[in-house]
């Protein structure tokens, strides 16, 4: 009697075993052949000389790396991508905090209002970079014409090294605010209406209520879309690509945009694998900072 228990419980577990791997097992396979193993060659790559034409690579070893880092070019396209990753994201979020604390009001027309902030997230990057690339024509763009009613002059937004990045970080910013004010909003509406009474109560005046109340109770919130965020804005190409293709001569480049110029442009696959590895070690390691430290300040609950 108990060998045949033992034996239905085996069977149980090696169908619950099984079940899990026809589960599990297409979800790993893709996993493995789009993402890990990708990320395995790339760092292959890393090491060999190749244009992607000849039949063999040729190990260099640490040639590649040597040849990435000794130009000065490569730091000023790394100082780019801080500069577009800070700003990119830290506008997003303040700017995204602000409207949903607005759109969070009992206003009239505001699920409207929310439906067209939430437009230009759904639209493509490239079709965005195009409207916007009419718009900040210094010759005849809505922004010169607005410059215009007060007797300015518009900078050449696109051709100026000085105004290329603030313009493209401008329309990055607003293609994505959409999205930051909806989790924004998210997190708003699932703060306890008690608490805010609460606050009442103990005479806590607006100021006080936002840093105490709505402050911590959407740091979860917060949390997320500064991590998606901060990914997401290293890997923006479509936006730089299409307004600026990089220029003016390296003025909005980023390691994302070095990548494919050095890949598909230059055909040098080794000095764009090294550009991958390095991109990927910064994310990995901004990541894991996040979880690590800024994670402790959260407040679920």
């Amino acid at each position: 009697m108990l060998q045949q228990q033992t034996r239905h419980v085996t069977m149980r577990e090696r169908r619950e075993w099984l079940l899990f791997a026809l589960l599990i097992g297409p979800n790993l396979f893709l996993f493995g052949v789009f993402t890990y193993w990708p990320l395995l060659y790339n760092f292959y790559l890393s090491f060999v000389s190749w244009n992607f034409l000849r039949p063999r690579k040729r190990f260099v070893w640490f040639e590649n790396y040597v040849d990435v880092f000794s130009q000065a070019q490569f730091w000023t396209i790394v100082w780019n991508t801080v500069i577009f990753a800070l700003f990119s994201v830290g506008l997003t979020l303040l700017i995204g905090l602000a409207l949903a604390l607005l759109l969070n009001q009992p206003l009239r027309y505001r699920n409207g209002a929310r439906a067209v902030l939430f437009s230009p997230v759904i639209m493509s990057g490239a079709v965005v970079a195009v409207v916007w690339s009419y718009i900040f024509d210094p010759r005849y763009g809505l922004i010169d014409q607005l410059l215009g009613l007060i007797g300015l002059n518009s900078p050449n937004w696109l051709g100026d090294p000085a105004w290329a990045m603030p313009a493209v970080i401008m329309v990055y910013v607003w293609k994505n605010l959409g999205y930051a004010v909806v989790i924004y909003l998210a997190g708003l509406q699932g703060i306890p209406r008690e608490l805010y009474d609460a606050a009442r109560v103990d005479g806590a005046g607006p100021w006080d209520r936002f840093w105490h109340v709505t402050l911590p109770g959407l740091s979860p919130v917060a949390f997320f879309l500064s991590v998606t965020s901060i990914l997401a804005t290293f890997q923006a190409f479509d936006i730089i690509k299409v307004l600026t293709n990089g220029g003016p001569v390296i003025a909005t480049t980023t390691l994302i945009f070095h990548l494919y110029d050095l890949g598909f442009v230059s055909y040098n696959a080794g000095e764009a694998g090294v550009i991958a590895i390095v991109l990927f070690a910064i994310m990995l390691i901004l990541t894991i900072i996040q979880l690590r430290y800024l994670e402790q300040r959260v407040a679920y609950s």
